[in-house]
């Protein structure tokens, strides 16, 4: 099928605005690092406050020469991908059957909307006395800060589902199977894929706050350690190995994304 010059016109300009947008990315990251880089050579701020992209480089070269470094980014990364899946399932699944039902829905929306506002870090003791000084607690931690969260926004993306198309295909004699599988959960396909990105951050945060608290292995701990010893150097490098991990399971989610999203 052959496609017209208008269509070739629209998507050449989406290609170019497409580039220019990453140009446009790359480009602000490049100038912030030598902007920091500058400044810190010429004493402008305190490498001991702030470190510099030089010393982060030389932080990760000793770190991998003494071999800790990928044993710490295992640990992290497997704690913050198993709770990025629990609470992402876990968010769908119940988030379905509150849809499913609406008068439980009604009776623990209050408590679902109290337990996301409690500050999860003063539950930290308590989770450890709990779960134990484990990778259990850390998790349990996460699945804290991200699961209800994620609980709370699928279930209502799926309110929002257009009601006057459900009406009519109830006139129609369409099941509640029908309604959810072939309306609700399709049309919100977009709403769940950004509860993703969401889970993403919220995932980190939850291992991060967890391994500060128990860990002795995994970024949060570098982290913790860094600043307990002063050495800030160790904490910056740690804080932006997360930032490009995070970049990293926002990239693959947004792949996914296009794959399954026409737009």
């Amino acid at each position: 099928m052959s496609i017209s010059n208008e269509r070739k016109e629209y998507l050449k300009k989406k290609q170019k605005e497409k580039r220019i947008i990453i140009f446009a990315q790359v480009l602000i990251l490049i100038v912030f690092l030598i902007i920091w880089e500058v400044l810190a050579h010429y004493k402008v701020i305190n490498t001991f406050l702030a470190s510099s992209p030089s010393l982060i480089v030389k932080t990760l070269s000793s770190l991998v020469e003494s071999n800790d470094l990928f044993t710490h980014i295992k640990v992290t990364l497997l704690e913050t991908i198993i709770s990025f899946a629990l609470a992402s399932i876990g968010g769908l699944v119940i988030a379905s059957i509150l849809w499913w039902n609406k008068r439980l829905a009604k009776i623990v929306d209050p408590y679902l909307t109290v337990i996301n506002a409690l500050p999860k870090v003063a539950l930290g003791p308590l989770i450890i006395i709990w779960v134990g000084a484990s990778t259990k607690s850390i998790i349990f931690m996460a699945l804290l800060i991200s699961l209800f969260l994620s609980i709370i926004n699928i279930y209502h993306s799926f309110k929002e589902t257009d009601k006057n198309y459900l009406i009519l295909l109830k006139s129609l004699n369409a099941s509640k199977k029908d309604l959810f599988f072939k309306v609700v959960l399709p049309s919100n396909f977009s709403n769940i894929i950004n509860n993703l990105k969401i889970n993403t951050s919220m995932a980190y945060i939850g291992v991060i706050m967890g391994e500060l608290l128990v860990s002795k292995k995994g970024l949060g701990y570098l982290i913790m350690y860094g600043s307990q010893v002063f050495n800030i150097n160790l904490v910056i490098t740690s804080v932006f190995l997360l930032g490009v991990f995070a970049f990293l399971f926002y990239y693959v989610i947004c792949l996914v994304e296009k794959k399954f999203i026409k737009k």
